[in-house]
């Protein structure tokens, strides 16, 4: 539980908001029925219920999108409310309402729901005492709404730069082992729910550390740079390739299998081999591919491709071993023999 509310900003938001607002509001709503004051008693409890209800359904669901906008009404229109039922101490609720939403929703809506709230306010006026009050609250209102603007830009921007360092590899680009084992865990349950085929590739440069010895890790940078290029040009969008580590990649190939993913892997071999080059000559690599089987976990599926891609390193290197041959080769309606890179 602790995780998700750390790794998901919003849904940690929307669930601090459900606790003040159980934990903050029920006094009022309580006092407010004690007191004979029905109108005001059941404008708090519909914002509480409005609120621990979103909570459930971005828990649930996981769409914090839709259920922050909600609550970022629900507490917008709800502040309006009380001002315009309690009175002059209702607006006090509507400074926090200004500084959340930006939180919960696009700053977009953030600002049409806070200028919507004071101009709701203004208009019915029943709030203030004096002319003078309203339009100071409504100035230090616009003061706080710029504040919390500015803030939440800068704090989407830094998450968003933070996420980029934890999931990029710096040096070719695409995605780390991080990003790799939730992209693998998602194609799993993806598979169980549609039966869409999933091929893991491991793929390993051959004598790479040869590379960096004799011509420097400067030329091994740019070999690696080169072969992401080269896989990027020659796979579909659709298809996710990952640094596995040092001159490892993985590469996620769905919806294919059989004579498809005999094909993709022959022409990703004739790529390399053509066109990977470094001061000493080509550059080859080896494969090691795994069909997803059915209820398969993801370290299952991993080890069996990184078991092809040892088999295709001790028989000789530049070769494309399967995990389950014969699996592969019924799908694709022919020979169970490896691919060699002869």
């Amino acid at each position: 539980m602790f995780h998700r509310l750390k790794t998901d900003f919003r849904l940690s938001i929307i669930a601090l908001l459900a606790a003040c607002a159980v934990l903050g509001i029920t006094p009022f709503a309580v006092m407010r029925y004690l007191q004979g004051n029905l109108p005001a008693g059941l404008v708090d409890t519909s914002i509480l219920l409005g609120i621990c209800s979103a909570l459930v359904y971005a828990w649930v669901t996981g769409d914090t999108r839709r259920s922050g906008l909600a609550v970022a009404v629900i507490i917008c229109s709800g502040a309006v409310v009380v001002g315009v039922v309690v009175g002059e101490p209702g607006l006090f609720w509507l400074y926090p309402c200004l500084v959340t939403t930006f939180f919960l929703t696009n700053a977009r809506i953030a600002v049409v729901l806070n200028i919507a709230s004071v101009v709701a306010l203004m208009v019915h006026g029943g709030a203030f005492r004096s002319d003078i009050q309203m339009w100071s609250f409504s100035a230090t209102a616009l003061v706080v709404s710029a504040c919390a603007y500015v803030f939440a830009h800068r704090n989407h921007d830094q998450r968003e730069r933070l996420e980029h360092l934890a999931t990029i590899d710096p040096l070719t680009g695409i995605k780390n082992r991080r990003s790799m084992d939730q992209e693998l865990d998602l194609a799993a349950a993806n598979a169980e729910r549609t039966g869409l085929p999933y091929a893991l590739v491991l793929l390993d440069i051959d004598h790479f550390k040869k590379i960096n010895d004799e011509h420097g890790h400067g030329v091994g940078d740019d070999v690696l740079i080169e072969m992401v290029e080269l896989l990027r040009q020659n796979t579909r969008k659709s298809d996710q390739l990952f640094r596995f580590g040092g001159e490892e990649f993985v590469l996620l190939l769905p919806g294919v299998d059989g004579i498809g993913l005999k094909a993709v892997m022959n022409n990703l071999q004739q790529v390399l081999r053509k066109y990977m080059k470094h001061p000493g000559g080509s550059v080859t690599a080896s494969f090691g591919v795994a069909l997803l089987k059915h209820g398969e976990s993801v370290a299952s599926w991993l080890d069996r491709a990184d078991a092809a891609l040892y088999e295709a390193k001790e028989t000789g290197r530049d070769r494309i071993v399967f995990a389950d041959a014969q699996r592969t080769m019924d799908r694709a309606g022919g020979s169970a023999e490896p691919l060699s890179g002869a």
